[in-house]
């Protein structure tokens, strides 16, 4: 086990995407001592059990805006961080109901203002695309050929491998357990292996960053969401590499998986309990639920056999969009997280961005103001002008 350093200049708290890519962002820039605390190990969180879908459609520039510079990121993986990557382009689609195509071509527009390579395309079109899925209940849809999907774990590996060449230093096996902050600054980290003084604090952990705050007086709007994912083993026939979708009729979201799989997840999960509870074996009415769901837009899955389920945790925020930026009242200590699902897909440019925050003052690849922790304190939640109706804010207890 790694020795725990007395003293650093920036400690990460979480080995997720998001910890590692902020990790790696900062040594990239020889921002100084950097060190990266970790409960268990690299991606044993939600990182390693993400769907990782890579798509740039949102309702919210600023995520577009994420989402366009970590696509670049993805597709320059060798040469920017080093490693495989693992992204498959294998195209992406959005449907709606028809009561919200005029929503999907403002925002299409919208995403094609800020780079985005998508277009709509008509019934017809997505049946030559994809010839196993039934089509009749789609007027209109979004298609993002450049897109596709990656693999979490392996892509906070590689984060962390590079970070760690570039001498940040790593401590698995770490639990924290408290936040320590005197005359409204933050000034060090205590663990279960002893104390760790630092000027800033970066909590990337996913829904366990609500507890670390507790002890200081700062609430974080953040509450764990279970969700079931199922992977299917395609039926012999059926179109290898298909597109990745999310499909707000059916209420799934699916992509295809190598060797002939199809992995397939839902909009929605059970709130509250414990976030821990991600070893808990997956429900088969879930699953079955699923796969019946999902069999309306691609039928010949409805004959497809269940290889596993699969049982992750979001961190959901009463928008559904991410905490970024420092914490008010405590000077130097910093939150990403609360990310509702799209953590993975824009995790190299929230890093990018935080380390321009953390090292320059203000984030500049990307405006996230919009996300900053206390915009609930303020009554200021993100709504975007043509949010979809499964996007509506719901508020939690």
């Amino acid at each position: 086990m790694s020795e725990l350093p007395e003293t650093a200049d920036f400690v990460v708290l979480g080995a997720g995407v998001m910890g590692t890519s902020i990790a790696f962002h900062l040594a990239r820039r020889r921002a100084g001592r950097v060190l990266v605390l970790e409960r268990s190990d690299v991606a044993h969180g939600g990182s390693g059990r993400s769907s990782a879908l890579i798509r740039m459609h949102y309702s919210f520039p600023p995520e577009v805006d994420l989402a366009v510079r970590s696509l670049e990121i993805f597709r320059a993986w060798k040469d920017y961080v080093g490693g495989h990557g693992h992204f498959r382009t294998v195209g992406f689609v959005r449907i709606v109901p028809e009561s919200e195509i005029e929503r999907l071509e403002h925002n299409v527009a919208m995403q094609r203002s800020r780079g985005v390579d998508t277009r709509l395309i008509s019934r017809e079109e997505l049946s030559e695309i994809e010839p196993d899925w039934n089509v009749e209940d789609v007027a209109s849809a979004a298609w993002e050929p450049g897109s596709g999907y990656g693999d979490g774990a392996g892509v906070a590996t590689d984060f962390l491998s590079r970070a760690r060449e570039l001498g940040v230093a790593y401590c698995p096996q770490t639990r924290v357990t408290a936040l320590r902050a005197e005359e409204g600054r933050v000034t060090a980290v205590a663990t279960d292996r002893g104390n760790v003084s630092a000027p800033v604090v970066v909590a990337a952990a996913g829904p366990w960053s609500r507890c670390l705050f507790d002890e200081l007086g700062v609430s974080l709007p953040i509450e764990p969401e279970h969700h079931e994912v199922a992977i299917l083993k395609n039926r012999s026939g059926m179109k290898a590499a298909g597109s990745a979708c999310i499909d707000s009729i059916t209420t799934t979201y699916f992509r295809s998986e190598l060797g002939g799989y199809t992995l397939v997840g839902d909009f929605f999960g059970r709130r509250g309990g414990d976030p821990d509870d991600l070893a808990s074996p997956a429900s088969p009415d879930v699953l079955a639920g699923l796969v019946e769901r999902v069999s309306r837009r691609v039928p010949a899955l409805a004959e497809s056999g269940i290889v596993r389920g699969i049982t992750g945790v979001y961190d959901m925020t009463p928008d559904a969009r991410p905490l970024l930026g420092e914490v008010p009242g405590v000077r130097g200590l910093y939150v990403a997280a609360g990310f509702s699902g799209m953590g993975f897909k824009i995790s190299p440019a929230v890093g990018l961005v935080f380390s321009e925050l953390l090292i320059d003052g203000a984030a500049k690849t990307v405006d996230i103001s919009a996300f900053a922790p206390d915009r609930f304190d303020r009554a200021a939640p993100i709504k975007a002008r043509w949010e979809y109706g499964d996007e509506e804010p719901t508020a939690y207890t």
